[in-house]
């Protein structure tokens, strides 16, 4: 009896998550993705992904944003698991292994991507892009631009959301708090 040939649709397979060496993540990927196209499993290994995120970050009220990996020393792969797919990535230099109990992958559920931010329609935030900064409440720094340009003073309160600092600064012989933007202050 014939099997009917059924075509693998672009959503099939499961996303699996691969151990690898710290550091080695986007080389996995690299080397993994020219496997795949040199045995032609592309109807079998679908997709090798890094997950990244947006970090911003301020230090010395200079404004970067740089790409961080989500989890390092990991890479998902979402593959149909079978005998040759396992041996092809865990065979893949860099590549300690799989996450799961001994040595059988574990799918993720379908609430584990969506948490992670796959299968998610293009264009709906889940998390709003984190800033990091080099300074903390009761830090002095001083003002570098604006009004207050040259002015010291203590934190007293920082605000993530709008991305702004509270400092206490002497003015008219008392203190009055003052709200600067992180991209005007710089830690002394």
């Amino acid at each position: 009896m014939a099997e009917a040939y059924e075509e693998k649709k672009p959503d099939s397979g499961q996303w699996y998550v691969v151990h690898t060496y710290s550091g080695y993540e986007n080389k996995v990927k690299v080397d993994l993705e020219k496997t795949i196209e040199n045995r032609q499993l592309q109807d079998q290994i679908f997709e090798v992904s890094v997950p990244t995120e947006q970090v911003e970050e301020i230090k010395n009220g200079v404004r970067k944003t740089n790409d961080r990996k989500l989890f390092p020393g990991y890479v998902l792969v979402r593959m149909i698991y079978n005998n040759e797919t396992w041996y092809v990535v865990r065979n893949t230099r860099g590549v300690t292994g799989f996450v799961g109990p001994g040595s059988k992958p574990v799918p993720l559920s379908p609430e584990e991507m969506v948490r992670l931010g796959f299968g998610v329609p293009e264009g709906t935030v889940l998390h709003e892009q984190k800033v990091e900064y080099d300074f903390a409440e009761g830090d002095t720094v001083t003002v570098t631009s604006g009004p207050w340009k040259d002015t010291v003073g203590k934190i007293s309160a920082i605000n993530e959301k709008r991305r702004t600092v509270a400092i206490m600064v002497e003015m008219f012989g008392r203190e009055t708090k003052v709200e600067l933007d992180f991209t005007e202050v710089k830690k002394l």
